[in-house]
């Protein structure tokens, strides 16, 4: 049975099974999903269901109906589908879709840090700490204060160099009781140890078969993109997230950043931006 989950700001608000025919989205207590937002029209989009099919359509909104990033008239609606209306999103669910294709996308899209070399992945790290010094107006970073390293994992797949254990702390240190900032934690962020770290961001697939999938971005160092064609890696640090160039299969043959190539630089990436890398159009979405 297919399923609409309605949230804003990441937050679930509701989640509407959809055994009838036809159901209506907008603002006005008639409508089969209300979403009572100024941004929403009073009947702003309708979705039918026939058979296994489900079809989306704007009723001439005010400002528009979207499917993963997309402006729509009508849409037939897939299994992974985000519809945004207003600052809401509609995420579409069909149970009968296959479970597989989230799996598929990171195959063959996120390359493993072991293949590859370390490298092209230390210079990408070098990479994003020049462009974050230069944000911040410094020349260095000091490697004690570094936001993100590889984690231990990826570490040992890269180079036979134990990982560094982190420094004990001396009781000297303890009588501020003050909080860690965001560039002591270790080998990369974990939210649920580190409250105050950089929320997660994740990126969302805006084009071809796998358009409506999402990847968080959990790790302090992730590799997409196709070996030979193009790969880039994105870093997750203190002062945000950069993605660099890695490898392409042509000279000079950069991703790009909302239509721009990022060139030989890490570019810091912000909320909504367009990355397009290896033919393949991708949504960064900060939380």
């Amino acid at each position: 049975m297919a399923r609409l989950i309605l949230s804003l700001d990441n937050q679930v608000l509701a989640e509407y099974n959809m055994t009838k025919e036809r159901y209506t989205v907008g603002r006005l207590p008639d409508n089969d999903v209300r979403i009572d937002n100024p941004a929403v029209s009073g009947h702003h989009s309708l979705i039918i269901n026939i058979l296994n099919d489900s079809f989306l359509e704007d009723l001439n909104s005010t400002n528009g109906t979207y499917v993963n990033g997309k402006l729509i008239k009508k849409h037939a609606l897939q299994h992974g589908d985000v519809i945004t209306i207003g600052h809401h999103q509609l995420r579409f669910s069909d149970q009968q879709a296959p479970e597989t294709e989230q799996d598929e996308f990171e195959k063959t899209m996120v390359i493993p840090a072991g293949q590859q070399s370390a490298e092209q992945l230390a210079a990408a790290e070098k990479a994003a700490d020049a462009a974050a010094a230069a944000l911040d107006g410094s020349t260095a970073m000091d490697d004690a204060a570094a936001a993100v390293r590889l984690d231990p994992e990826e570490a040992a797949g890269l180079s036979e160099r134990p990982v560094a254990a982190a420094r004990p702390t001396r009781m000297s240190e303890t009588v501020a009781e003050e909080p860690a900032p965001h560039s002591r934690t270790q080998t990369g962020i974990d939210p649920s140890s580190a409250p105050n770290a950089l929320p997660l961001a994740k990126l969302q697939v805006l084009s071809g078969a796998f358009a409506g999938r999402e990847l968080e971005l959990t790790k302090a160092l992730t590799t997409l993109g196709r070996p030979g064609v193009q790969v880039a890696a994105i870093t997750r640090r203190a002062e945000g997230y950069y993605i660099v160039h890695v490898e392409s299969g042509k000279e000079d043959d950069f991703p790009l950043v909302n239509g721009q190539p990022i060139g030989a630089q890490a570019r810091k990436l912000t909320d909504n931006d367009v990355v397009q890398l290896a033919g393949v159009k991708m949504g960064f979405f900060a939380s």
